[in-house]
């Protein structure tokens, strides 16, 4: 059943992106309003605060559990916790649940789906991706994973390789020219390519390839950075998962000394590595890799990491919001736009930790969450 809309009235510092801000807004119909209409008469909800767009998670798995799959009505709690974070945009990057359901969900964030993982048996997470037995298959699957979703294709470009026992580390799963070949492919049903990389040895393969986006980027050189800077590549450092490789390189200790060696070398200098792709003005983005082992919701603690390895808080609002918005091809806050938004008590780009505690999540003009539901 459909709640009719209360007009919003919002006063404050509205931030529309990097240059612009406005001091009110309004909300009708579920529609932003900057410019001055007739005066909002009858019952107006005003709420006065920092606005923003609403949030952005560009890695984020909703319907992927840590054993794979989950059911519907999971997959929708997730995508609620995303919500409530301030989350109103969430481009799913790999599920192996069909999530299209949730996109008729006017309460829920709009979803942008990738389709599935697309790796090789045994090299990737269990019950998570598409397992190719044939590299050599990866273009036709492609085709068909960009068909099923929603301009966006998720490949696994590497992974620890058991095979080599006790020497056992991260190596590509694809060969160059089937890479090639593959996001030439993607690119032709005019979607996008995305890929989940922690090693260095994998990424010149990937820029070679022409690639759309980098996921973790553990293993990016300076060189690289340049590179990506200079096409507008982006890379999205999902610090939450790299804080776990320490954790990760515990376990593997005794089986696989030399993937430990490395996890925990990418741990080690995971503020670092995030500082140089900055400086080299490499595109961030945020994405906290909810799914799997990483609980929905968790945005403003990965916008917290970004700030503690050195990005200043204003570059990752910015990243959070307007400019991942942009990334995905969804408007700014200007007139007519849906109104999906997130209000603050002060301004997050002074304290990042502002973003625990939004005072009003604002969907499709509707307030869903925040202090000032209800």
């Amino acid at each position: 059943m459909s709640v009719p809309h209360v007009p919003l009235h919002l006063t404050g510092r509205i931030l529309l992106d990097d240059d612009r801000e406005a001091g009110e807004l309004s909300v009708r119909d579920g529609r932003v309003h900057l410019t001055r209409q007739s005066p909002l008469v009858g019952a107006v909800r005003r709420i006065e605060g920092w606005v923003v767009p609403g949030l952005v998670d560009v890695h984020c798995h909703v319907g992927l559990g840590a054993g794979g799959a989950v059911d519907l009505a999971t997959a929708q709690a997730q995508a609620v916790a995303d919500r409530d974070s301030g989350v109103l945009l969430v481009r799913d990057a790999g599920s192996p649940l069909d999530t299209r359901p949730l996109q008729e969900r006017h309460d829920l964030p709009r979803l942008v789906r990738a389709g599935r993982h697309l790796a090789r048996p045994k090299r990737y997470l269990r019950d998570f991706a598409l397992e190719l037995d044939d590299a050599a298959a990866l273009p036709d699957a492609v085709r068909a994973q960009a068909r099923a979703g929603d301009g966006w294709v998720k490949l696994v470009g590497d992974w620890i390789d058991r095979s080599l026992g006790g020497a056992a580390d991260l190596t590509p799963l694809w060969p160059a020219d089937v890479l090639a070949e593959a996001v030439a492919a993607a690119h032709a049903e005019a979607a996008r390519v995305t890929v989940h990389t922690f090693a260095t040895e994998t990424v010149d393969d990937l820029l070679a390839a022409g690639v759309d986006g980098i996921e973790h980027g553990t293993g990016v050189t300076p060189d690289q950075a340049d590179v990506l800077a200079e096409r507008g590549v982006p890379v999205t450092p999902t610090l939450l998962q790299v804080e776990r490789f320490d954790a990760i390189a515990d376990q593997a200790q005794d089986k696989f000394p030399v993937y430990a060696r490395r996890m925990r070398a990418m741990h080690a200098r995971r503020h670092e590595q995030v500082r140089m792709l900055f400086d080299a003005g490499v595109p961030l983005l945020v994405g906290t890799d909810a799914g799997g082992t990483i609980g929905h919701g968790r945005v403003a603690q990965e916008c917290a990491l970004l700030v503690e390895a050195g990005v200043p808080a204003a570059d990752v609002v910015a990243a959070a919001t307007w400019r991942a918005r942009r990334f995905l091809g969804f408007g700014a806050l200007d007139d007519g736009a849906s109104a999906d938004l997130v209000v603050y008590p002060e301004d997050p780009r002074k304290d990042i930790d502002v973003l625990r505690h939004p005072t009003a999540v604002v969907l499709r003009g509707q307030v869903v969450a925040g202090t000032a539901v209800g």
